[in-house]
């Protein structure tokens, strides 16, 4: 079974409406985790903040090739959603990152807010940002290039 990303959308909505914390949902194989994560202060529009965690397994290969660059070394960090990018927690703070900067397994590198939500966007790999390829508080589509980091 393929992963909608309207069925995605229906249980983040899901979860935002309700008193749940975080919702594991396995089919097949793959598997989605929803954590709802504290507010960004100061963000461009409120919203509880559920965070896509992982989605791993066959049906979502092609999620996770986000994560795979094709130059050797070399790793694309591609919009997991459609949304609106932001480089920074809020209107007037520091982007998360820039080129040149130094980012670890786990880190955050943008927020990209759908439905209202801030989802934030964590590195993959350890390495060091070559390129940003989104402008900030523009709108991004599911898949477009984000960031390319040289793994190191």
């Amino acid at each position: 079974m393929r992963v909608k990303i309207e069925d995605i959308q229906m249980l983040i909505q899901a979860v935002q409406d309700s008193d749940l914390v975080e919702l594991i949902w396995e089919d097949n194989g793959s598997r989605l985790v929803l954590k709802k994560a504290a507010p960004v202060p100061g963000a461009a529009a409120p919203g509880s903040g559920v965070e896509i965690a992982r989605l791993t397994g066959t049906d979502s290969d092609h999620a996770t090739e986000a994560a795979h660059g094709a130059a050797e070394g070399r790793v694309t960090i591609e919009a997991p959603m459609v949304g609106t990018f932001y480089r920074a927690p809020a209107p007037d703070a520091e982007p998360y990152v820039d080129v040149g900067s130094v980012v670890e397994i786990g880190q955050p590198l943008c927020i990209i807010e759908a439905m209202k939500l801030m989802n934030e966007i964590e590195s993959e790999v350890r390495g060091r940002i070559v390129e940003i390829l989104a402008e900030n508080a523009q709108p991004v589509e599911y898949g477009q290039p984000l960031f390319v980091i040289e793994q190191i």
